[in-house]
């Protein structure tokens, strides 16, 4: 059954029949003309981007026809790599969006419910960085509506799993559908902060073809999360990935606050695969409860020997554009390893 979701391009074409606008962009790319005459037509800039993927490999903004000369093969070679698919497609560049996502499940028998959204917007080379839930850039009525479009459509579509929706919103509140992630997502803890549903559980269930046992009136979200991914990296260096070994590791704990991760004092972190070592969640009764907690609970997250990016989430929290809600997804890129100093004091 998920078969049908698994090319980003075909999701989008087919959740678009079934009412949930979507970017312009192009079908599956031949060759590099091909493209070049779908960019033309689309209109500069663009992001080519992997229909088999996601987490930012083989995506590339695109602003000329040259960068798209020269991008187009590295983006396939990478797509291929990565997984084992190197079809791309092309969707108009939006800047200064945000990133919301509507977590859903839907049961084999119809039944289906949200568990609401979360933001993603702070993002560095297309990945997330810091998520929150709910997001500070929808209105209550705003959030309903958007839930209620994604629910609607995936059962139409046939879907059947824990799944997330993600969106761009657009200065003028417009969200555009972008792609459906067929599984429990790497941010899924402030979900269950917020909600007390254990979504690994739920998924489990479903897949053994149970039903979900709830209803909409049944989801009930309270308070404020934040996630913040712990990452070897060096955000002073262009985000350097980094390895070695952790010399010492304690984490923070006490209320609203949660620690996932798979490291140890001696655990040694390899160069060959993702730089992600934990998720420090935290939960509070409002937002700015929720940052306070966050701050504190970094403050308390030691990773001894190796760098990480623990004083830059520092930094984050502490920025007025982040602090009102008012972060969109092109802006850590754009500022770089100070990430809103710059921006917050203009």
């Amino acid at each position: 059954m998920l078969e049908r979701f698994a090319s980003k391009e075909a999701t989008r074409r087919l959740l678009e029949a079934h009412g949930l606008r979507t970017i312009p962009g192009s079908g599956m790319l031949r060759d590099e003309a091909h493209a070049l005459e779908e960019a033309e037509r689309i209109g500069f800039p663009v992001l080519i981007k992997p229909s088999a993927g996601g987490g930012g490999k083989g995506m590339r903004l695109i602003k000329t026809p040259r960068e798209l000369e020269t991008s187009f093969k590295v983006s396939r070679s990478e797509a291929k790599a990565a997984f084992g698919d190197d079809s791309l497609y092309l969707e108009k560049y939006l800047d200064d969006t945000r990133h919301v996502e509507i977590q859903v499940a839907v049961d084999r028998y119809g039944h289906a419910i949200h568990m609401g959204e979360r933001d993603c917007s702070v993002q560095r080379r297309h990945q997330k960085v810091i998520e929150e839930t709910p997001s500070p850039a929808l209105t209550e009525a705003a959030r309903q509506e958007l839930c209620s479009r994604a629910v609607r459509a995936v059962v139409e579509a046939g879907y059947e799993n824990l799944g997330t929706l993600e969106f761009l919103v657009d200065s003028r509140g417009e969200a555009y559908f972008i792609e459906i992630n067929c599984r429990i997502q790497v941010e899924h803890p402030i979900t269950e902060m917020c909600t007390g549903i254990d979504m690994v559980a739920m998924q489990i269930r479903i897949a053994a073809g149970e039903p979900l046992g709830m209803t909409q009136a049944d989801v009930v979200s309270t308070g404020h999360a934040i996630e913040f991914r712990i990452l070897a990296e060096d955000p002073s260096h262009d985000f350097r990935p980094q390895s070695g070994q952790v010399l010492g590791y304690l984490a923070p704990g006490g209320p609203g606050v949660r620690m996932d991760t798979h490291i140890y004092p001696g655990y040694e972190v390899p160069s060959y695969y993702d730089s992600l070592l934990g998720k420090l969640s935290v939960w509070a009764p409002d937002r700015a409860g929720a940052i306070a907690r966050g701050d504190a609970a970094l403050r308390e997250l030691l990773v001894d020997g190796l760098t990480t990016n623990i004083d830059l989430h520092r930094a984050i929290l502490a920025n007025e554009v982040f602090i009102d809600g008012k972060v969109t997804t092109s802006l850590l890129d754009r500022v770089g390893s100070d990430p809103f100093v710059a921006a917050g004091n203009r």
